[in-house]
């Protein structure tokens, strides 16, 4: 074990004992799951940071729009209505299409996993 290993864990062991680490969020509770296996190796940091900062990747932005928009078009009630929202929803859908073919991520196959979640997590949330 390194020197900084060891200081980490001394340190750690004095605040449990002071009682630092009582309060925190999920004091006793297992953590949840932050999932990034389906991302490259090199890329899993940088995605770790944009979502802790906040930052949702474009990509993810248009796909939750399109479920939005897709809910509407089945919402919608006159003809006008929907006319416009399948509009609004092919534009995306195109930008989302073009998106992925520019970063590379639509013949990527730990995309695809990707994706799979991002799609069913957007459905639930709905």
């Amino acid at each position: 074990m390194s020197v900084f290993s060891r200081l980490a864990e001394q340190k750690i062991e004095e605040a449990v004992r002071n009682g630092e680490l009582d309060n925190l969020p999920f004091a006793g509770k297992k953590l949840p799951i932050d999932d990034l296996s389906h991302l490259p190796e090199d890329m899993r940091m940088s995605y770790r940071i944009m979502k802790n900062a906040g930052y949702v990747p474009e990509e993810v932005t248009l796909r939750k729009e399109c479920v939005q928009l897709y809910d509407l078009l089945g919402a919608a009630r006159n003809e006008g209505e929907q006319d416009q929202l399948r509009r609004k929803l092919n534009e995306k859908q195109l930008r989302l299409q073009l998106l992925l073919e520019q970063r590379g991520l639509s013949a990527n196959s730990a995309f695809a996993q990707y994706e799979t979640q991002v799609r069913d997590r957007l459905t639930r949330e709905e």
